[in-house]
């Protein structure tokens, strides 16, 4: 091989890897940029949220202390975020008060493959329980966790510390991303779809992220709400 033609194949690997670490310094950039406005935008779309929807939020207290008077309104759950940090999740109480106590007892009817739980017939769950899940209220408090940084609006589901036990490495990676009230598993299917489905999903929407993506998926699950027959 000459050494004019050594030097060209030189030449193309240089501006080979040299074209390859500006498009990674872009992707880099671009992601930064798009975590920064999806962070304003989830704190002014939750805060606005949270405004609007006071009189409804005190109508399901009265509805919930009515039911079980012994019970508290809202219910935390530790969940686990983004890179396996562990937070404190919000929801409206749909469930009897030990409802925690008696999930040992409900595993082996878990209606959902892999590391989830999901029962349709959930003897815990109270009669305004089956109302606010199926119309995702009792999920409305998420919105303050948005508000402290815990959540997103879109993002992945967060995941129960003895699910993600159970998680391999490959499902791990659905924890590299902010978790969020809504996301592509709610709009495909929900409990509908697998555990490994659902992992698919989440991958695909963090390869795929954008905020025309996220205000699409928001848009899309106003729709799948008011047409919803598989939340449980």
């Amino acid at each position: 091989m000459s050494l004019s033609t050594q030097r060209n194949d030189g030449d193309v690997v240089l501006k080979t890897k040299l074209s390859t670490s500006i498009q990674s310094m872009e992707r880099a950039r671009g992601l930064v940029q798009y975590l920064m406005v999806k962070r304003a935008m989830d704190i002014v779309c939750a805060a606005i949220g949270l405004l609007c929807l006071i009189p409804l939020f005190m109508i399901v207290a009265i509805m919930i202390k009515v039911e079980d008077p012994r019970g508290p309104i809202f219910f935390h759950q530790v969940r686990v975020g983004k890179n396996e940090k562990p937070f404190r999740m919000y929801k409206f109480r749909s469930m009897v008060s030990n409802a925690e106590v008696l999930l040992d007892g409900l595993l082996s009817q878990n209606e959902i493959d892999g590391a989830m739980f999901k029962m349709k017939e959930d003897p815990r769950v109270t009669r305004v329980g089956k109302f606010i899940r199926k119309t995702s209220i009792d999920e409305l408090p998420q919105l303050w966790n948005v508000i402290k940084g815990d959540m997103s609006i879109v993002g992945p589901r967060p995941p129960l510390p003895r699910e993600v036990a159970e998680y391999t490495t490959y499902d791990k990676l659905r924890l590299k991303a902010m978790p969020g009230c809504t996301g592509l598993w709610q709009i495909s299917g929900r409990n509908g779809l697998s555990f490994g489905e659902m992992v698919e999903l989440d991958l695909a929407y963090i390869e795929q992220r954008s905020i025309f993506f996220d205000i699409k998926i928001m848009c899309k699950t106003v729709k799948v709400i008011v047409g919803r027959k598989d939340a449980f």
